[in-house]
């Protein structure tokens, strides 16, 4: 597959109410209407006002001296001569010269420098993009996500939101999320926001056949990154697994897990809700094994209570024979107490 140019669509926003071209036309209308005001001052003090061509003060003149006095100093072809003239041009028309220069200067900024400055910071913001996490969709799903990775210490600059609804968007830029406004199935939007360089790509796009068709492209993007998807039917899990997602999660599925356990005992659930709430008293901790854990039991470990390892892409429990003796490259999944540091050692999480 020939690589291809990214899209430059990555863009953070400042939320506002006012539409660019609405903006413009209101700073034009307030500049007209200052002009206005000092074209009324001057017609009415025109007495004060003396043509050095031809001596006669007509309205043409006063409109031609009105846009000379504000956009600059004056010819001196009209001039004012009397005091009340000048006390006029020195005391109300002046600050009106001084707001329509700074109604202009401040739309140049806006629609000239300040986009040019966002659009060369958003370009170097992508260019350096590496370790972040991918959500596509910001509906429920995806907003929870991001708040929960929030609440687990990630920063928000490190979470691009990809969605093609500007309403979501808005609120994702409220968490402090970079965004981008396209289409996640597109190979030139996941190469915009580098998700070969990602971290991690979380899909919810609401439904079942565009989540699989984004698994499969960003599978095809980023062969390596893991991927996580939210699939609502269970005839589609597979589906997406064969699509390339490392890990599926059907939400129904998930809350019928709690449920049952409720059932066989009142603390069950509420210690499976423990373990995957960011605010919970225990959390699950994934990391490789580390050197001096070599030849140890899983149940031996001192970071946390071992559950589970991976061993060459099969997984087995603490029971298991494999458990017995650790060998270096597994894959460790523990259950650590939330306020315990998981930093002190060198880990690798998932």
């Amino acid at each position: 597959m020939r690589p291809r140019k990214p899209d430059h669509h990555l863009t953070l926003h400042r939320k506002s109410s006012t539409p660019p071209w609405l903006s413009l036309l209101l700073r034009i209308g307030l500049a007209f209407a200052l002009i206005g005001v000092a074209l009324a001052i001057f017609w009415f003090d025109r007495a004060g006002l003396r043509d050095n061509s031809d001596g006669t003060i007509t309205f043409p003149d006063v409109v031609y001296f009105t846009i000379i006095t504000i956009t600059s100093v004056g010819y001196g072809d009209i001039v004012p001569v009397s005091t009340q003239a000048r006390l006029i041009d020195s005391f109300l028309v002046t600050p009106i010269r001084l707001f329509v220069w700074l109604i202009f200067l401040g739309t140049a900024y806006d629609f000239l420098l300040k986009r040019v400055w966002e659009k060369w910071r958003m370009t170097v913001i992508q260019q350096k993009l590496t370790g972040h996490i991918v959500v596509v969709g910001y509906g429920t799903s995806g907003s929870e996500a991001v708040s929960e990775l929030i609440r687990r210490g990630a920063t928000p600059g490190s979470i691009v939101v990809i969605d093609d609804s500007e309403a979501a968007l808005d609120l994702a830029k409220e968490c402090g999320a970079t965004v981008i406004h396209a289409d996640a199935a597109r190979n030139a939007t996941l190469e915009a926001v580098k998700l070969a360089h990602a971290k991690a790509v979380i899909v919810t796009a609401g439904r079942d056949d565009t989540s699989i068709l984004i698994v499969l492209t960003a599978r095809r993007v980023a062969p390596n990154v893991p991927i996580s998807v939210i699939i609502r039917s269970a005839d589609n899990e597979p589906l997406a697994r064969q699509a390339g997602a490392d890990t599926v999660i059907n939400p129904a599925s998930f809350a019928g897990l709690l449920l049952a356990g409720s059932t066989h005992g009142p603390h069950i659930a509420d210690y499976m809700a423990d373990l995957a709430a960011a605010d919970g008293r225990v959390s699950l901790h994934e990391r490789l094994v580390h050197a001096d854990e070599v030849g140890k039991p899983l149940t031996a470990l001192t970071t946390g209570l071992g559950v589970r390892l991976y061993r060459h892409g099969a997984c087995h429990g603490f029971w298991e024979p494999e458990a017995r003796a650790l060998q270096a490259g597994d894959a460790l999944v523990e259950i650590v107490p939330r306020d315990e540091p998981t930093g002190d050692r060198p880990t690798d999480e998932a």
